[in-house]
This record gives structure tokens, C-alpha cells and sequence, in this order.
């Protein structure tokens, strides 16, 4: 069975489970609406031009908070992994900082910047920076010595051993930090709509509680979801098989089909 089937029957599943519930009469309508009814609100929401308007918004934050923030991170990363004595106060100090919720921001983001989209960037950048830079800090201390000494000997020095030998062999470790910040980007940003009466996903997603639609909520809820899986197998999986097949650990499938008839 093939993985897109596998996922496939995994959704309809998940389809088949809920309209269940619904059937069960456990909970009245307005809290457990049925796919149906949470399909027609979605429908209705694209046709109008709301859903489609909240999506352009909030990705529109996300990749500006999370472009601008991922780069100071990877930038922030390697010179605090070059620099014994930075990763020995403010490496630790990092380690910390990620542990911290990115909602934890948001009141210094009001009294600092006030209800502004700069606020929303702030919180979403707060939730991507961290994870970059300790998953860059990781990568470049772990690069194995022998590529040093073997860039070393071809007469690789200072940022052409970075851009040649180092940067490549952390690759790998800066771009799972790269995916695990985006994720939190994403649910920063929803956060902060939440709370921040604006434009976005997580504005549909207060007014839906705020007028007691569950369809709404449910709707958005599904249009968050897909955007986060469509990211990670549209973006980051292709990325990471890519790395993959050229670090050897996977083969590509040209060189499968050209050896498949040879084992045959």
C-alpha cells in the first residue's frame, strides 16, 4: 500500500470517527457540528473571500517574522559556536530562553511596540530565533574534526572554511532547527491573533468563540492544520530528502530506477 493511500485512508478514518461522535448525540450541534456543516462554513468562507483574505495575512506574518528572525538565528548561532566564550554565557542563556513560551511575550510586546502589526512580528520572531540558534550551535560544534583538518590541508581558511566545510556539514542540524522554528512561529502567530483583534486566522478563530460558531472554529482549525502539513511536505520534507541523498544516507530516485532493472 502506498503512503499516499495509507494517508488517505488515515483521513477518511479520521472522517468516519467524528461524524460517529456526532451521531452519538453526546453533545448538542453548536458544540459538535458534523463534517458536513463544518464543510459548508469552510465553502462559505472561501466563497466570500474572509477565509482566503485570513490566510494571505497570516502567512504574510509568518514568513516575515520567521525569515527575518531564522537568518539573525543561523547568523547568531555561528558566531556564538566560533567563540568558546560566548557559548559559555550566552550559549546557556539561549538553551534557557527557549524553554520560555512565545505568549510569554506578547505583554513586553504591547508595552514596548502597542497594539501594532510590529508586535505580532515580535511575537512570532520571539518563537522562531531560539530554536534556530541553538540548532545552529549544535550543528557547527559538531562538525566532525576530521573535515576541518582535511579543509585545513586544501588551504580552506577562515570564512572559506565556513562557507565550504562548515556551514555544509551543519546543514542537517541547521535545518531541523529551521522546521521546529517555523512550528513555533506558526502557533506564536496564532497566539497572538488570539489576543491581538486583527486581521488573521486566529481572528477568525476569536470570533468564532466570541459568536458561539463551533462551525467557524472547526473550519479554521482544519485550514490551520493543512497549512502546517502542506509546509512541512511541501518545504521542509523535500529539503531534508534532499540532504539526505546528498549526504548518502538515502538514494535518489534516479539511481533506484536505473538499478532496479539491474536487479531484476
Amino acid at each position: 500500500m502506498s503512503r499516499p493511500l495509507r494517508q488517505g485512508l488515515l483521513f477518511l478514518g479520521a472522517l468516519a470517527f467524528w461524524e460517529f461522535l456526532v451521531r452519538l448525540h453526546l453533545w448538542p450541534d453548536y458544540l459538535l457540528p458534523s463534517p458536513l456543516q463544518v464543510g459548508r462554513t469552510l465553502a462559505d468562507g472561501l466563497a466570500s473571500g474572509e477565509l482566503p483574505l485570513a490566510i494571505g495575512v497570516s502567512l504574510r506574518r509568518t514568513l516575515l517574522g520567521f525569515g527575518l528572525t531564522a537568518l539573525a538565528g543561523i547568523a547568531f548561532g555561528i558566531t556564538i559556536a566560533r567563540h568558546p566564550r560566548l557559548d559559555d554565557t550566552i550559549g546557556s542563556l539561549m538553551l534557557g530562553m527557549q524553554t520560555l513560551p512565545s505568549i510569554c511575550w506578547f505583554p513586553l510586546a504591547i508595552l514596548w511596540f502597542g497594539l501594532s502589526e510590529f508586535s505580532i512580528l515580535f511575537i512570532v520572531g520571539m518563537g522562531t530565533f531560539f530554536s534556530v540558534v541553538n540548532s545552529t550551535v549544535a550543528g557547527v560544534k559538531n562538525v566532525p574534526p576530521l573535515y576541518l583538518r582535511a579543509g585545513l590541508n586544501m588551504g580552506a581558511h577562515g570564512y572559506v572554511l565556513l562557507w565550504e566545510v562548515v556551514l555544509p556539514a551543519a546543514l542537517p542540524s541547521i535545518l531541523s532547527g529551521l522546521k521546529q522554528g517555523w512550528s513555533f512561529a506558526w502557533r506564536s502567530l496564532m497566539a497572538a491573533e488570539l489576543l491581538f483583534v486583527n486581521l488573521g486566522l486566529g481572528h477568525l478563530l476569536s470570533v468564532g468563540r466570541e459568536l458561539n460558531d463551533m462551525s467557524q472554529v472547526l473550519a479554521v482549525v482544519l485550514v490551520i492544520l493543512i497549512i502546517g502539513i502542506a509546509v512541512e511536505m511541501g518545504v521542509f520534507a523535500p529539503l531534508e530528502r534532499h540532504l539526505r541523498v546528498r549526504w548518502g544516507l538515502q538514494k535518489s530516485l534516479s539511481s533506484v530506477a536505473e538499478t532496479a532493472p539491474a536487479r531484476s
